[in-house]
């Protein structure tokens, strides 16, 4: 088997440890992106660093989704940290929160985001999973920091899934938004580009190819990335 495939489903050690007997999958996938061969998006990846301090606390089901963004999250600003939320064994506040920083846990029911706020001295905690997941997961972290709701408008990106419905985001762009009021746009511009390939790659592996140029239509990626997406589009062993 090439290097940096596998078939195996790992808990990645940046997740910690788990209590999971390992499953064999049917598909071949890159250990990074973890897109099949065929659309592999390694190729394309840029490190995202900021003075914002990032951590992601995901719900067990959706570590497995492909489709995840806060594992993508995870795999592009290396600095930021995951954490698998279990029902049956919840996440400590001492594991989690940075002592020398004020914490924001992201919610649309929060409070106005404070102005004059510099990055340095903010963590931000993100939960990822869908809506009734990220519901139950909100009790357990809500008193631990100050929750902020951000004013964001438009439309979602996230083809990969229904997002139709007003203020309803995907976990990447709620910090792509969080970095631009921050003033750091460069940062969300490139944590942009990641999420677009990431959405791009998602709708190719559907054979979803003529949504996937209607995104391709009004994405940056033709201008940042377009060697790349002439890549993609030559056909390729799927291992």
């Amino acid at each position: 088997m090439a290097a940096g495939l596998t078939r195996r489903r790992i808990w990645p050690t940046a997740y910690g440890h788990m209590a999971r007997s390992v499953i064999l999958e049917s598909t071949l996938r890159c250990d990074r992106c973890r897109f099949t061969p065929r659309w592999c998006i390694c190729g394309g990846y840029q490190a995202v660093t900021s003075p914002l301090q990032v951590d992601v606390l995901i719900h067990r089901r959706e570590f497995w989704r492909p489709t995840s963004t806060g594992r993508l999250i995870n795999r592009v600003m290396p600095a930021s940290r995951g954490h698998v939320f279990e029902r049956e064994a919840p996440p400590h506040r001492e594991a989690i929160v940075a002592p020398d920083r004020e914490l924001w846990v992201l919610h649309p029911r929060g409070e106005a985001m404070p102005a004059g706020v510099a990055p340095s001295g903010v963590q931000v905690l993100l939960l990822d999973g869908s809506w009734r997941e990220a519901a139950a997961m909100l009790p357990v972290v809500e008193g631990w920091g100050r929750k902020v709701r951000l004013p964001m408008t438009g439309p979602s990106r996230y083809w990969l899934r229904a997002q139709q419905e007003g203020g309803k985001y995907s976990t990447i762009e709620a910090l792509m938004f969080l970095l631009d009021v921050l003033g750091r746009p460069e940062e969300a511009a490139q944590l942009r580009l990641q999420f677009e390939l990431h959405v791009y790659a998602g709708l190719r592996t559907r054979g979803a190819k003529a949504l996937a140029d209607d995104f391709l239509a009004t994405s940056p990626l033709r201008e940042a990335m377009p060697d790349l997406l002439r890549q993609m589009d030559v056909r390729r062993p799927n291992v």
